[in-house]
């Protein structure tokens, strides 16, 4: 045994935060650190424990009244020094992540940005749906406390949003493509970043259910769609008859909704009853332009001449009889599965899929990984239960943190509710070639004819809730090539002969135009890159 006599650095102790211990031999140089010291002087004993790089290797030293280091095995050197806190090792690691958005996701973050623990949000991108989680794709919602008129799902959304934002939550557009929770600190890698975190919460919510017919991909977004918010307002189906499978809530309600656009409108449900509220069912009982088949399933989609989707191939579940249904499009509305895939292995999931949580609370089986939302939730899976899960996981990790002494504080300045931006028929009250950014059909025709920029195109729709996720994505990267490029937004509601010049089957959709030739057509949401990518490659 030996020992190192601590005096010379007694006198500078009161503001050491932390000490680092080198070991000099001959063959190599080896460095570590104690544990963080939050008073390290007058404390009568403190005793740290190590582990060093080779397994026959250990030190353990005592620090008392008489100032002296302890060794178990002798070196030759051994050198004391001060470390400053801003070296310490939980430097760059988050207090927390939040994976996922919807109610439960900016739930979570509006609370954990007021306690100042700065989260950064995943907000997700195609994995799972889009940012908002299923709200996005929900027209009025009648129950959420606060709002006696109702209010759309997307605007509930974008509130939730704003309101974590103000708070100071980092929201990113990207979808977590990795996390590691059997190590600590937590590692989260998406597409373009990699966060070490000491927390986590999991509110990747469920995914649309597929029914997995043999020409069911061909037909996806040009006749099939799982969003009837979002392409019900298509040239495509307006004014055609529609099917709509399922029989629960979601369901019935976009059969409802597409009664605004189609001539008639097909429910077509597995079952001999309906699983919707008694509310809806009378709704749609009641409604004439909507015909209930039960007992009916759908085996494949018929197409015409020309590749569309002309009807359905239905067959009876009692009896096995086989039918063609005239329809062109046919909606989804049968359920979801959890979005857990990120978690297998490493945190215990039920036989569906969904996330174990301990005693009806956001944790799991992993001490500092928590979930909420959906995805722990088989049972009631209301939107107002999810916002519900969300604070809890959030006040359970601030207690989380504090428990074990990693908290650290962020005190931000007040963050402003941003201003709405004006776009360019605000301002100009007309067409003026010299901006970036326009909407409507008259300024697409002018700049299709006279403007020698690379046209980026925008169709949307007012319900369309992945529209609203892609403006914020295609407006920063149309920022990047200000003076390369011209912006249009089309509402194809407002401008349906243009949406249906276009083709256009579903919404979002852009389109790439330069010199009067289409260059790109890409449908749906996409990261950033993509965009990116077809403007570079043409300005």
């Amino acid at each position: 045994m030996s020992s190192f006599p601590l005096s010379s650095f007694v006198s500078s102790l009161h503001s050491v935060s932390m000490l680092s211990v080198s070991l000099l031999t001959s063959a190599s140089s080896l460095s570590f650190s104690s544990m963080l010291v939050s008073s390290l002087v007058p404390s009568p004993s403190l005793v740290f424990d190590f582990s060093l790089p080779y397994p026959s290797w250990s030190l353990s030293f005592s620090l008392r009244s008489e100032s002296k280091l302890t060794l178990t095995k002798m070196f030759p050197l051994v050198l004391l020094s001060k470390v400053t806190s801003s070296s310490l090792p939980t430097k760059g690691i988050e207090n927390l992540v939040i994976i996922g958005s919807g109610p439960a996701g900016y739930t979570a973050a509006i609370y954990a940005a007021r306690a100042n623990l700065k989260p950064i949000v995943f907000e997700g991108y195609q994995v799972g749906g889009v940012p908002g989680g299923q709200l996005m794709t929900t027209t009025e919602i009648e129950n959420f406390p606060g709002f006696p008129d109702g209010i759309t799902g997307p605007d509930l959304m974008d509130r939730m949003r704003r309101q974590a934002e103000r708070w100071g939550a980092e929201l990113i557009h990207e979808d977590v493509e990795y996390i590691d929770v059997r190590n600590r600190p937590f590692t989260i890698k998406s597409s373009e970043h990699e966060v070490k975190c000491h927390s986590l919460i999991v509110a990747t919510g469920a995914t649309a259910k597929r029914l997995g017919f043999p020409r069911e991909h061909e037909f996806w977004s040009r006749g099939i769609s799982a969003c009837a918010i979002c392409d019900g307002a298509s040239p495509l189906f307006k004014g055609q008859e529609l099917a709509v499978v399922g029989g629960g809530d979601t369901a019935t309600e976009e059969a409802l909704y597409l009664t605004k656009y189609a001539r008639h409108v097909h429910l077509l449900v597995r079952k001999d009853k309906l699983r919707a509220s008694k509310a809806m069912q009378d709704r749609i009982f009641n409604n004439p332009n909507v015909t209930v088949h039960f007992n009916m399933e759908v085996v494949d989609v018929i197409s015409n001449d020309k590749g569309q989707m002309s009807g359905v191939l239905l067959k009876t579940t009692n009896l096995g009889e086989q039918r063609v249904l005239d329809v062109k499009g046919l909606f989804y509305g049968i359920g979801h599965m959890p979005n857990s895939h990120l978690l297998q292995g490493q945190v215990d999931l039920d036989a569906a899929g969904y996330v174990i949580v301990k005693n009806g609370g956001p944790e799991t089986s992993v001490e500092g990984v928590f979930a909420a939302g959906d995805l722990q939730d088989p049972e009631w899976r209301q939107a107002i239960t999810a916002a519900g899960s969300g604070c809890m996981a959030a006040l359970a990790v601030e207690r989380y943190l504090v428990k074990n002494n990693l908290l650290v504080e962020f005190h931000q300045p007040k963050v402003e509710v941003p201003t709405k931006d004006f776009t360019a028929r605000d301002v100009q009250m007309g067409f003026d070639i010299s901006l970036t950014k326009h909407k409507g059909q008259y300024a697409l025709r002018k700049l299709y004819h006279e403007s020698p920029r690379l046209i980026c195109v925008l169709y949307t729709s007012p319900t369309c809730g992945p529209c609203r996720t892609l403006k914020p994505i295609l407006t920063k990267v149309i920022d990047e090539f200000e003076k390369s490029i011209h912006f249009v937004e089309i509402d194809i509601e407002e401008d349906p002969e243009i949406s249906e010049a276009a083709g256009i089957m579903g919404t979002p959709y852009v389109q790439f135009f330069k010199n009067k030739e289409k260059l790109k057509d890409i449908p749906g949401v996409k990261m950033k890159r993509e965009y990116r990518e077809v403007i570079m490659a043409n300005t």
